[in-house]
């Protein structure tokens, strides 16, 4: 069986982080592994705390796991500040890690800010170089690639910045703020649309977190990049189309699907 470890925040509520991440890639047919980067006190309905692991206990994880289980592939979500940036990246160089999702959460669905400036550069400056792909949202995308997007093109500059700023594949996701529900696959200059139309659900909980798993997951059974966003997609559309309602969220919120009904955060 392939490995897939999450390096992301823990999410009480088990919808999102490395809760999230450890369902989808079982789910996904590999074996799951997970370093906490942080406790966070949350819910469907927003973040009230978040306690960050020390970069000491952080690499001590990372060892471990690297040590004994080598991941096929690795999933990075929510990393909350510059010196556990440091300490991931300096890690993955180390143990030559490939396959790498770099999922840069920034900000929860709520709206509460969950990364620092400081973290930001240490991101793009040592975290985003080492990624095979990066899945930023249209905000995410907007703060990677310093771009205003209000359009398609807009999405294809942004993408193609980020792409020749840190080498990495860009799967850019336009459910959020754009009028449109189209996601854009950047690589290796060439650009490949996931055309979609909207749907109201409040059903979103942990979707980003859901779908850079499901990436890892795929690629670390060997799937191409292309099919293992495609693959990706189609299991969080199956996810969402069960439509579990668990919590108390607060109503019906406008998020994104391609034409075949997949998510796009």
């Amino acid at each position: 069986m392939k490995t897939a470890l999450s390096i992301a925040g823990s999410d009480c509520s088990g919808g999102a982080g490395i809760q999230a991440d450890l369902k989808t890639m079982t789910l996904n047919g590999v074996y799951a592994m997970s370093v906490v980067t942080a406790l966070t006190a949350q819910n469907t309905m927003g973040v009230t705390g978040i306690l960050e692991i020390d970069p000491p206990f952080l690499q001590k994880q990372l060892d471990a796991v690297f040590t004994d289980i080598p991941p096929d592939a690795v999933k990075v979500g929510m990393v909350a500040s510059g010196a556990l940036i440091e300490t991931i990246a300096q890690r993955l160089r180390f143990y030559h890690a490939e396959q790498i999702v770099v999922d840069p959460v920034m900000v929860a669905t709520s709206g509460a800010a969950l990364i620092d400036q400081q973290a930001v550069a240490v991101l793009k400056a040592q975290l985003l170089p080492l990624a095979t792909v990066v899945t930023p949202n249209i905000p995410e995308a907007e703060v990677l690639s310093g771009i205003r997007i209000r359009s398609q093109q807009e999405m294809e500059e942004a993408a193609r910045r980020i792409n020749q700023d840190y080498g990495c594949a860009v799967l850019c996701k336009g459910g959020h703020s754009l009028d449109h529900a189209n996601d854009l696959l950047y690589t290796q200059g060439n650009a490949t649309w996931f055309y979609g139309q909207r749907i109201q659900t409040s059903n979103t909980h942990g979707t980003g977190c859901t779908l850079s798993s499901a990436i890892a997951a795929n690629l670390a059974k060997g799937d191409s990049l292309q099919e293992a966003v495609g693959r990706a997609k189609a299991y969080l559309s199956g996810a969402l189309g069960a439509m579990l309602d668990l919590g108390q969220g607060s109503g019906p919120v406008d998020h994104a699907f391609d034409l075949t009904g997949t998510f796009a955060r």
